[in-house]
């Protein structure tokens, strides 16, 4: 059986240094994606979509184990992206007013079709409450910075600060949506280990 971790292959939009901010060409890849609003530490909305997207990445991880493809992938994390209707407006602080997609990536194996077909299996079985909100949707993201965030998410700001200043200060203009990529389970590692990915693409 091969066994797959995507985030080992794709180290450089996974793992990038936590002192630098440097620059990627993320390409386009596909997701399960569930859309929402509001602050994700109180809403009920985010903690169903967070639910129903790991049901669903399980699902698949498991069916396609059984294939006759005879593939073992490790799920990938959690990802989300972050934004107001101004984008100049955005900040940590004022997470009532965020819009969100939160999404996982998946691997080649895993089509529409089979999107699909694994649906009303899931629903059959646990049936979350954001289930029949997932959509599975290739993102392009494009040319992006980014750097790795050590702390608790709370602490976000001074990092996200560093990227936009590396993207202006550079000469380009800032575009699309604040990208978070959540590598630790909070509910397991302590704050001040969390790691985050923090990126935005720019033009």
């Amino acid at each position: 059986m091969t066994k797959i971790d995507l985030k080992k292959d794709l180290k450089h939009l996974y793992n990038p240094p936590a002192k630098v901010v440097a620059a990627i060409e993320a390409p386009p890849m596909n997701f399960l994606m569930v859309d929402g609003q509001g602050n994700p530490n109180t809403s009920q909305a985010y903690a169903e979509a967070v639910e129903a997207l790991y049901a669903l990445a399980y699902a698949l991880k498991f069916k396609i184990k059984k294939s006759k493809a005879g593939v073992d992938y490790a799920v990938m994390p959690l990802e989300g992206l972050w934004w107001v209707d101004d984008m100049s407006q955005f900040s940590v602080k004022n997470k009532e007013a965020w819009q969100w997609t939160m999404m996982i990536m998946q691997p080649e194996y895993v089509t529409a079709a089979l999107f699909k077909e694994t649906l009303p299996e899931v629903a059959k079985k646990k049936n979350p409450a954001a289930l029949t909100k997932i959509r599975f949707e290739r993102y392009s993201e494009g040319l992006s910075a980014q750097i790795m965030h050590i702390g608790p998410y709370a602490e976000e700001g001074p990092t996200v600060a560093k990227v936009h200043d590396f993207i202006l200060q550079g000469g380009h203009q800032l575009r699309g949506k604040h990208h978070e990529i959540y590598l630790g389970d909070p509910r397991k590692t302590a704050p001040e280990k969390l790691k985050t990915v923090i990126r935005q693409p720019f033009v």
